[in-house]
């Protein structure tokens, strides 16, 4: 091994765990990434904290879960404060580099209140989660969200797509069409090529922004290169030739049955019955939109076999710890919904790869681990990778080095994830006040529990119906396993998350602290003081 070690950070935006060819899709071929499969280890149960963009990536980035962190929704700031990849990583000597997209929301208002300059370095490691920002894109930029500084704009204006300011939108999300261009926002429109050529779609460039910092790295300090994919993110719109590499013909069928529609569970059905569950719940959607979706994820692997080449060349393979997965899924009609932003696998499991090249994990290669696996065990990875020692009172991921080295470890018995739903169109018509608009999931191999208040609870038996089609939350067979998982979520909710200012091992030298320093509450005399504590002494006197 190299002395210096690195991480390749890949993050897909909104990939399904069962999208690549090495989690079983048959028709969707991914070679470069099954060949870091094969020489790494596959993580086939690994849940995000959220299934959405933001409070999902906050907790990758932090290593903690969404109501510990507390940025519970997309446009809800992480707030100052928290500490980030940076904090645990800078430290360590890394230098943690982005390219691509977080979805930070930063704090500006704590950061006015604590007198923090947002453009200083401190102001910049708060407001970029902890990287250094070497090409910060979120990729949604609509007329009302688009930054005038954006670098993807001004490289497709460079290019000649200068037909319009916001070329991200006109050029590279939108389509030619008889009645004129037409933004990619409509899904009628999805199996049409992008304006762009291939070479200047959004994951090509993101792949030559990360191989030019990779150029431009002078080797002073190890690297952790967050290379943050916008895609297969909606706009579900592809460039030339990928928009046509896959037909209706190569689409699975939808996971979803007749009967989850016949009496739903009310909060599912609010979800069933959004714009985007009603437009995947029709065939022909589907037909249109899944073969571009594959493609966008053809096209990622495509790019990163680019990527994996030019660092075999450069003999990073060598010393770089390469990690794949996504920051949710995408129901894709699945349950009869759209988007993500419930529970069901489709949204809320994710793929996991993680290749480590030290010598110590060669008998895992090309392995799958069925353990229980949440995002936020990712950022402690990396703190164990660069012999850092991943701290449990601030923590609540854990390693998963150990797994890579073939060790045996106790290891967690359930999955949490949780989401916020107050900003949906529909959620005033729940009666519940924004800081009611709670949902949570509590996930083991057996069971999978949905708790949101004012609502039934939602149980899927994974063994016997891994599909999730039949919710047993109100069968009056099933109490005692909806009892349980209640006490699993319960136990979960009250661990201690937030006592981050005195470590473990501090703690325990604080025990009878109050006798050590001699305050010595309840004694009768000095005949009752034991150690550890001890009588105050008068100064000596001469």
């Amino acid at each position: 091994m190299a002395s210096r070690k690195n991480v390749l950070f890949i993050m897909c935006d909104q990939l399904r765990w069962d999208y690549l060819s090495c989690t079983g899709h048959k028709t969707l071929h991914t070679p470069n990434i099954d060949a870091l499969a094969k020489r790494g280890v596959l993580f086939t149960n690994t849940y995000c904290q959220s299934p959405i963009c933001g409070p999902s990536r906050m907790s990758f980035y932090t290593g903690r879960y969404v109501s510990a962190h507390g940025a519970t929704a997309n446009f809800v700031p992480l707030r100052i404060g928290e500490r980030n990849i940076g904090d645990h990583l800078k430290p360590l000597g890394v230098r943690p580099v982005l390219v691509g997209k977080t979805h930070m929301i930063a704090d500006t208002e704590g950061m006015s209140r604590l007198g923090i300059d947002p453009e200083s370095h401190i102001g910049v490691h708060h407001r970029e989660a902890g990287f250094e920002p070497y090409e910060r894109d979120d990729g949604i930029h609509p007329e009302a969200m688009v930054k005038q500084d954006l670098a993807y704009n001004k490289y497709l204006k460079d290019k000649g797509y200068a037909d319009t300011p916001n070329p991200w939108h006109w050029s590279a999300n939108s389509v030619d069409t008889d009645e004129g261009v037409r933004t990619g926002f409509f899904n009628d429109i999805a199996d049409k090529p992008a304006r762009v050529a291939e070479a200047d779609s959004e994951t090509p460039y993101m792949t030559r922004r990360a191989i030019e910092f990779l150029e431009e790295d002078d080797g002073t300090h190890p690297w952790l290169l967050h290379l943050s994919y916008i895609k297969p993110h909606w706009p579900y719109i592809a460039p030339a030739p990928y928009n046509t590499m896959y037909g209706a013909e190569d689409i699975q069928a939808a996971i979803r049955s007749d009967a989850e529609r016949e009496d739903p569970n009310p909060l599912a059905k609010l979800f069933m019955e959004r714009v985007g569950g009603k437009t995947f719940s029709k065939e022909d959607a589907r037909e249109t939109v899944i073969p571009t979706y594959m493609g966008l994820i053809k096209q990622i692997d495509d790019q990163l076999g680019i990527l994996f080449s030019y660092m075999e060349e450069q003999g990073l393979m060598e010393n770089t710890m390469i990690v794949f997965t996504a920051d949710h899924g995408d129901y894709l009609g699945d349950h009869w919904m759209g988007d993500k932003d419930f529970f069901h696998d489709p949204a809320v499991k994710v793929p996991l790869i993680i290749a480590n090249p030290d010598p110590a994990c060669d008998a895992t290669r090309g392995t799958h681990n069925t353990e229980l696996v949440e995002a936020i065990d990712l950022l402690p990875t990396f703190i164990e990778y660069y012999g850092g020692q991943p701290q449990a009172h601030i923590l609540d991921g854990r390693s998963l080095v150990p797994f890579l080295e073939g060790k045996k470890v106790e290891w967690r018995d359930f999955v949490i994830s949780e989401y916020d739903y107050f900003q949906q169109a529909w959620s005033p018509t729940t009666g519940r006040k924004p800081l009611d608009c709670r949902s949570f999931m509590v996930a083991n191999h057996a069971w999978k529990y949905v708790f949101a208040p004012g609502f039934p609870p939602m149980l899927f038996d994974l063994r016997n119906d891994p599909d999730e089609f039949h919710d047993l939350g109100r069968s009056s067979d099933h109490a005692e396993e909806r009892a349980a998982m209640h006490t699993a979520l319960a136990d979960w909710a009250l661990h201690y998350r937030q006592r981050e200012t005195v470590s473990e091992e501090r703690a325990n030298h604080m025990v009878g602290i109050e006798d050590k320093f001699g305050v010595l509450i309840g004694y009768w005399d000095e005949e009752d003081v034991k150690e550890p504590a001890r009588a105050p002494q008068w100064p000596e006197t001469s």
